[in-house]
């Protein structure tokens, strides 16, 4: 029987790939697999939106011919050249030799870099359309979502958007359609890749939203490269985007933290008590227990963050410098930002931890909060009540946010 397609609609199916072992996605812990999703349109002009990550290039291929042929397919369009999309191409392109294959301007020049290949490229531009001869094609530049290449293509006759990262998640599963998997992992894994992939381009992401709103298309599908189909609950993960883009800020407060002799854990767990009486949710997360990638996605929700280490060398903890520095370049917004932190001699960690959170545009408006050695019961009082000043302030912000 060997790999098949799987029915989208009357003329789409999906030909991707599921990579049930892959657990690091440059940085990214993907502890749920993922997929390289592409998709054929049987129009009068068959068409292949996508390619794979090369070494499933013949699972790719397998399924394509589960349907047809894959000599058969006409015209081929790449919405992004990243690797994990564009990897098969060039052997697709060999084996398939399509009369066209099409990308956006940056894409075409993107992928010619990155291949080096001598096939010509047709260049499309935004708002451009593409006749299959029976359907019809609309392509729509999305730029920096989240490569300078990016696009999204439309099928006009199906309601179908074929989203390229937008709108996905790394999640292997054998279900093909988000309706098939549970709310609680759909809204866990989508958050997880909006937050480490998209949250620095949010507000092209609600000009985005704001397009296909004024652009009036009816999306009945979205068809991402990564994750599942949405067909019935479309509108669900339009909202969830919506939500994260304007970066709601939620009655949560994170505490992240490394710890030498496990004074600065002493302060952590003082501070989330703290936290707790104020009646707020707490999330505590030492960050050698934790992933990068899981601390983000805690982050995208948290209306407060507060970063605790020891110092070592005069400068902070190393995972914590790590993890200061990709939360840098992921850029949160609407949060409030507490540092705390023990130290032998000199305690410059909280300073340095401080500038960092107010460079990522955090305000940090607690003096920090730092106890030389070992922690005694006034500085663990000291710490509890820390965590309610902390608490206190965020309701307060919030009652505010929601008045906005």
């Amino acid at each position: 029987m060997g790999f098949r397609a799987q029915k989208i609609t009357d003329r789409v199916y999906w030909v991707g790939a599921i990579d049930w072992t892959v657990r690091d996605f440059h940085g990214y812990s993907t502890e749920r697999g993922t997929t390289y999703n592409a998709y054929l349109i049987l129009a009068d002009k068959v068409t292949l939106i996508d390619t794979v990550k090369a070494p499933f290039k013949a699972e790719l291929l397998e399924r394509i011919a589960s349907v047809i042929a894959p000599q058969k397919i006409d015209y081929i369009i790449s919405n992004h050249a990243e690797m994990d999309h564009s990897g098969a191409l060039p052997q697709i392109i060999a084996e398939v030799k399509p009369e066209k294959v099409f990308a956006s301007v940056i894409g075409a020049k993107a992928l010619q870099e990155h291949f080096h290949f001598g096939q010509r490229l047709v260049p499309v531009q935004d708002g451009d359309t593409l006749s299959l001869g029976n359907l019809n094609l609309r392509f729509m530049e999305t730029r920096m979502l989240h490569w300078p290449d990016s696009m999204v293509t439309y099928l006009v006759e199906d309601g179908l958007l074929f989203s390229q990262d937008g709108f996905g998640m790394h999640l292997a599963s054998g279900e093909r359609f988000a309706d098939e998997i549970d709310d609680k992992i759909l809204y866990h894994q989508a958050a997880k890749y909006y937050a480490n992939i998209l949250l620095p381009y949010s507000p092209l992401v609600l000009k985005l939203l704001a397009r296909i709103d004024e652009a009036g298309l009816q999306i009945k599908f979205i068809a991402p490269d990564h994750g599942p189909i949405w067909r019935t609950n479309v509108g669900q993960v339009l909202n969830w985007y919506q939500r994260w883009a304007e970066q709601h800020p939620e009655p949560k407060v994170l505490i992240i933290y490394d710890t030498m002799w496990q004074s600065t854990d002493l302060l952590a767990r003082a501070i989330a008590d703290g936290v707790r009486d104020e009646g707020l949710t707490v999330r505590v997360m030492h960050l050698r227990a934790n992933d990068r990638s899981d601390v983000m996605t805690e982050v995208l929700s948290a209306g407060a963050v507060v970063v605790g280490s020891p110092t070592l060398n005069n400068n902070v903890f190393p995972t914590v410098a790590d993890m200061l520095t990709y939360m840098k370049g992921l850029k949160p917004q609407n949060k409030i930002g507490a540092v705390f932190g023990s130290y032998g001699w000199s305690g410059e960690a909280v300073k340095v931890i401080t500038e960092e959170l107010k460079a990522i545009g955090m305000d940090v408006p607690f003096e920090p909060f730092k106890v030389k050695y070992v922690p005694d019961q006034p500085a663990i009082a000291e710490a509890v009540r820390f965590g309610i000043e902390i608490g206190r302030l965020l309701k307060e912000r919030l009652q505010k946010w929601m008045k906005r």
